[in-house]
């Protein structure tokens, strides 16, 4: 019925071109513009907000990632510990220092070591820490223990604090 000719004509054509368009489902605008996007104002608002959100939340991120590799390092070392205390039962001592840990993954190359070993005590290759440097293996090591494995931390080098702080169980 709102699409009635006789209420067309009655409240002139600029009323009765609105009355049809709105009959037959169609949303004029005042200006007869079409809304097609969004403006630049609106993308850089959003972007700014973007920003502060990234800013305010990436560094806790960030700091969780850091503590997360010495949690990793320690497990390493509890792991690496535990293969070290296996083969040290297998060939009835430790390897030196210099040797460090490769004979988790390869035999010695002396009598009576190398009948004896019963390895590889570890699989997949000898890790790296997460820093991406070579676990080291003090013979003796640390606080009256037969050996400690050590990650020398963030920095690579030995002593240090913070994150650059060694790794040692």
């Amino acid at each position: 019925m709102c699409c009635d000719s006789s209420n067309a004509t009655r409240g002139g054509t600029i009323r009765a071109l609105l009355l049809l368009a709105v009959c037959r489902g169609v949303v004029v605008n005042r200006r007869s513009r079409v809304a097609r996007g969004f403006t630049l104002l609106e993308m850089l608002v959003v972007m700014v907000i973007i920003g502060l959100l990234a800013g305010l939340v990436g560094p806790r991120l960030f700091g969780k990632v850091d503590t997360s590799k010495v949690q990793t390092a320690r497990t390493q070392i509890k792991m690496l510990k535990s293969a070290l205390g296996i083969m040290q039962l297998d060939v009835s001592n430790l390897p030196l220092t210099e040797d460090g840990l490769r004979y988790l993954v390869e035999a010695p190359k002396t009598e009576p070591q190398q009948s004896q070993w019963k390895g590889p005590y570890i699989d997949g290759g000898m890790p790296l820490d997460p820093w991406g440097n070579p676990y080291v293996l003090k013979v003796p090591g640390t606080d009256n223990q037969p050996f400690s494995i050590m990650s020398y931390g963030a920095d690579g080098k030995a002593g240090g604090e913070g994150l650059a702080a060694d790794v040692v169980l």
